[in-house]
């Protein structure tokens, strides 16, 4: 394929219009470009097969560790890199440029696993699972999500027991990435019985414990890839020492998911950049009436949505990653963060499908793919139209998440959710 015109292009060969390179570190821009030549190198050769296959590309999993993406921002201590949550950002946004569905694995391992035993494991929890999982020498997942409870995760069913010794879990959770073969779960589960009963906490279940299982959810036509899991707890023992001590109420969940929820929206900026670049090259190569598409009015009104769409998404994202260094980011800020840039994603992806005519639908030129796994990044981490609600009430004061309160919270296991803050 031709180089990109120089107009567009960053010192690493990205589309950069305005010039958003000068707002980085030279940090930030060295993990932007290792992540670069390793997804260029390694990533874009097979993602495609891979995703037509609906497998896993386990033999990425040794060079991804060795990248330093997995928990970048952790100290080294844990296995991380010790840098920015921009440059963190950034590195996201370029493996989502070569593969949504690894780009998931990453969301799920680093941005959920690992977050959630960094921020509310105790020092022997961190100790041990951290730098593994970091190298992908160890695989995570993060258990929240059940077949009845997405989007309100206080009504979750999956409840505890204390036992003498520990708890014993029962429940389902669903749509659970890497769960197939994890080393450790992270599962959320409401405590039945003791002083804790009725308070959602958090436990780290080894992947070979009794009365854990997880299935492969088959057919699924976005994010072809990574393997989202059905898992069943049948009285799964979890000893007192593997539950998250800082795990204290929903809130500690959803402090996780904000920092889940900022990833993944660098996701839609990588894989929207992809889109836009296939068809800039594709619209300077491809001729039909003696000239090339570019020079047509309506191909470049389309490339123009597209690179302005993009120069947006590049600004905001540099903004609340510096937020976020700064300790400042807020719940609703992220939460404009995931909703603006998949919005604008799932358009650019659209508008380039169609600037590449019938060719659009090819996986050879990875846009189709891209447009489906976008699909799947726009759902999860907080729905468009929760996160629309998050910022709503931000702006408001009023909260629009029901239309009415539940008549009994109690039983409906929600009584908690009232003492939480929206996330």
């Amino acid at each position: 394929m031709t180089m990109k015109p120089e107009s567009v292009r960053g010192a690493s060969g990205a589309t950069d219009f305005i010039g958003v390179d000068r707002l980085l570190t030279d940090e930030e821009r060295e993990m932007r470009d290792r992540t670069r030549a390793f997804v260029d190198e390694r990533v874009i050769p097979v993602a495609a097969d891979y995703w037509d296959r609906a497998e896993f590309p386990f033999e990425l999993l040794e060079p991804l560790g060795e990248l330093g993406v997995l928990g970048a921002t952790f100290d080294p201590e844990y296995g991380g890199s010790g840098v920015s949550n921009v440059a963190y950002g950034l590195a996201i946004a370029e493996l989502a440029r070569g593969s949504g569905s690894l780009s998931t694995f990453l969301h799920v391992q680093s941005g959920l696993a690992m977050a959630a035993i960094h921020s509310l494991g105790s020092e022997d929890q961190k100790g041990e699972w951290l730098p593994g999982l970091a190298r992908c020498e160890k695989i995570g997942c993060f258990g929240l999500t059940e077949p009845d409870a997405g989007s309100d995760p206080g009504s979750m069913k999956t409840t505890a027991t204390p036992t003498g010794d520990g708890y014993v879990l029962n429940g389902e959770k669903k749509w659970i990435g890497n769960g197939s073969f994890s080393d450790v779960a992270v599962i959320w589960a409401r405590i039945s019985g003791g002083e804790d009963d009725g308070r959602i906490s958090g436990f780290l279940v080894r992947g070979d414990a009794a009365g854990y299982d997880a299935g492969i959810i088959p057919r699924k036509g976005s994010q072809r890839a990574v393997w989202q899991t059905h898992i069943t707890l049948t009285d799964c023992h979890v000893p007192e020492q593997d539950r998250l001590p800082g795990a204290k109420g929903l809130g500690s969940t959803l402090s996780v998911l904000a920092h889940s929820r900022y990833g993944v929206a660098w996701d839609g900026l990588g894989q929207a950049t992809d889109c836009y670049e296939t068809a800039l090259t594709y619209a300077t190569e491809r001729e039909q009436f003696g000239h090339a598409l570019a020079s047509f009015q309506l191909t470049q009104q389309k490339l123009v949505e597209m690179v302005n769409e993009i120069s947006q998404m590049q600004l905001l994202s540099i903004q609340i990653g510096r937020l976020k260094d700064d300790g400042e980011m807020t719940a609703p800020q992220v939460s404009m963060h995931k909703m603006n840039n998949l919005n604008k994603a799932r358009r650019i992806a659209a508008t380039a499908r169609d600037a590449l005519g019938g060719n659009g639908v090819l996986l050879d030129y990875r846009v189709m793919e891209h447009m489906a796994d976008i699909e799947g990044v726009y759902s999860y981490e907080g729905t468009n139209d929760v996160n629309t609600l998050i910022v709503g009430q931000a702006i408001t004061g009023h909260k629009a998440f029901s239309p009415a309160p539940a008549k009994n919270p109690e039983k409906n296991g929600r009584a908690e959710r009232a003492e939480e803050k929206p996330e």
